[in-house]
């Protein structure tokens, strides 16, 4: 009965600890499991997608009015999500820049949301039961879990943000202007101060990024697990009436917990679109502020009767 109970093992981080398929203990790791569900979500991404952009695309002109509208109902469900993220989330921020950066934060967005909803589907109780039916093996699977619950996997999505926020800040205000921005616009005797900070700042941004998404998964389906060994723990303990009670309540709210997961799968995919989004507005409206405080500056001058000094 204990191999039949895989959702709710001895220990709950079982379905969040990357297993290694290929190489490991002592040689290099070549292939594990997050690697192949990676490479899954990637292509559900890709297909996906692929399959939202030409429903959306414009039809032939035989098709008249029609050829505007967006066929099927996975284009609409995308299109909306695109054009919510695009105008109400990035434009806000981006403005004359949103079309430069939109898809890679859709793409973000989307890879990260597969990862997340794939993590909810039992992918590895299935790969277990078939292994313990047909080999005997009750830990058998090569696909499944939560990518995104791999600090190395957020770590890798954080460090492509930070590169992409670094170098449009480098592009934007050019390197003296990207320099300048550590000063916070502060005055000269606050500099020893105010540069350490925002150097600080500067690699905490991505690696709050890392943590939060990583938090947030292994959290979930830690509490997920953990609930759902009180089944088994019931159901061996007791036996099948004894536990039935709590089998009961465990499942409710096992259920309960995977809607809120199915939730926090979407909001974190948008947390760090959005969190992107903002860290990269923040450099390169740098140097507009910078442009605007200067004119409000000689603005000010000329209001009181003062020129500008040459």
């Amino acid at each position: 009965m204990h191999s039949l109970f895989t959702l709710g093992a001895d220990n709950p981080l079982g379905h969040v600890v990357d297993k290694p398929l290929i190489g490991g203990g002592d040689s290099p790791m070549l292939l594990s499991l997050h690697m192949v569900t990676l490479f899954v979500a990637t292509f559900l991404t890709l297909w996906v997608l692929s399959r939202a952009a030409k429903a959306i695309t414009t039809g032939p002109e035989s098709e008249g009015s029609e050829r505007y509208i967006t066929k099927g109902s996975l284009g609409q469900m995308i299109e909306v999500f695109c054009l919510y993220l695009r105008e109400k989330v990035v434009r806000p921020q981006l403005g004359a820049d949103t079309d430069r950066f939109i898809p890679y934060l859709w793409t973000v967005f989307f890879f990260i949301l597969f990862n997340n909803l794939l993590g909810l589907i039992p992918l590895l109780d299935l790969q277990h039961l078939v292994g313990y039916l047909f080999w005997g093996d009750s830990h058998f699977a090569v696909v499944g879990g939560t990518a995104t619950g791999n600090i190395a996997v957020t770590g890798a999505l954080a460090l492509v943000a930070f590169v992409v926020i670094q170098l449009n800040g480098i592009r934007q205000n050019g390197l003296m202007g990207y320099l300048k921005h550590y000063t916070a616009g502060s005055p000269v005797g606050l500099w020893p101060i105010m540069i350490p900070v925002e150097i600080l700042g500067t690699f905490i941004k991505p690696f709050a990024l890392a943590i939060r998404l990583f938090a947030n998964m292994v959290a979930g389906h830690t509490l997920l697990a953990t609930i759902l060994m009180f089944t088994k723990m019931a159901l061996s303990g007791v036996g099948v009436f004894g536990g039935a009670p709590i089998t009961i309540v465990a499942v409710v709210a096992a259920v309960a917990v995977t809607f809120l997961e199915l939730f926090v799968a979407m909001l974190q995919a948008y947390v760090f679109m959005f969190l992107v989004t903002v860290f990269i507005a923040q450099l390169s409206h740098h140097g507009h502020d910078d442009h605007a405080h200067e004119g409000h500056a000689h603005g000010h001058d000329h209001a009181h009767g003062h020129a500008p000094a040459h």
